[in-house]
């Protein structure tokens, strides 16, 4: 049995897809289980990494785990829903832990403490493990779904800050060839999509791909923390986030990992925003 956490989000559920259609028995752990529109087969249970009673109800049975967590860095003194995934994952008798991570994890700011924590967690639990590194999701254009919706202006900070863009299905292809195969055991692989693009470079496919104008507006720098400050990010991460954009060129390169692992080349931005486009049609 293979139990996917954060089956919610967009690494998991595709994932979560991908097993069931190799017909391998999957659980998908979720705090909102009814609300989990998972394929037919898939188990899908409670687990709650503050409640660590469900957790061990969540892993009873599972031989591999992907784990992902949500927690907001700097929540906690440690990355404490990670810590407590990986001792569930012990306590069952799982034997490799696949781990979500970001690019990286090499700084010394707060954010690299905290996922350098994480990571630690899982080389040090004694099982066998896989962490996955990858850069910016091509889906976190969806955030600007709702704008494109009410009329097509789209707020975006940042819009110049390049990367190598991900599908997050490339990534979920990658969990799952380590969750099924031996062949990935104890190795850090660090993602990337197969094109180095800005944010506004995005909108312009995006326009393109839904056949109509998109005007992009930047936040200023004050703006910007402003509005990540007021999602809930403490004042710390917020000033190592705006670091890392202003500062660094972390991310803004294409690596071989994908191809090198699928046997294939990653997924374009454009492919992915062709498959994706109804999400930014209709009405908000």
């Amino acid at each position: 049995m293979i139990i996917v956490t954060g089956a919610t989000g967009h690494v998991g559920g595709e994932l979560i897809a991908q097993l069931a259609a190799a017909h391998q028995p999957v659980r998908a752990m979720t705090r909102r289980p009814k609300e989990l529109a998972a394929p037919s087969g898939v188990d899908v249970v409670f687990g709650d990494s503050d409640d660590p009673a469900s957790l061990d109800r969540a892993f009873d049975g599972a031989e591999r785990a992907f784990l992902m967590s949500a927690q907001a860095v700097g929540s906690a003194a440690q990355p404490t829903h990670d810590l407590r995934l990986v001792r569930a994952a012990r306590r069952a008798g799982v034997r490799h832990i696949v781990k979500l991570s970001v690019y990286g994890v090499r700084g010394a700011d707060v954010l690299d403490i905290w996922h350098r924590e994480a990571e630690a967690a899982v080389m040090d639990s004694g099982l066998d493990w896989t962490l996955l590194r990858p850069g910016r999701f091509m889906s976190n254009a969806l955030y600007w779904a709702p704008m494109i919706r009410r009329g097509g202006t789209v707020h975006i900070p940042f819009a110049d800050r390049p990367a190598a863009p991900i599908d997050p299905a490339d990534i979920a292809a990658i969990a799952a060839a380590a969750l099924t195969t031996d062949d990935h055991r104890n190795v850090a692989y660090q993602l990337s999509g197969p094109e180095v693009l800005t944010p506004a470079d995005e909108l312009r496919i995006l326009a393109t791909t839904l056949g109509r104008p998109l005007r992009l507006v930047e936040p200023t720098i004050d703006e910007a923390k402003a509005r990540l400050l007021r999602s809930g990010m403490s004042e710390p991460v917020v000033e190592a986030v705006v670091a890392r954009v202003l500062t660094g060129g972390e991310g803004a390169e294409v690596l071989p990992t994908v191809e090198q692992v699928l046997g294939r080349s990653p997924v374009t931005f454009d492919a992915w925003a062709r498959e994706h486009a109804a999400a930014f049609l209709g009405a908000d």
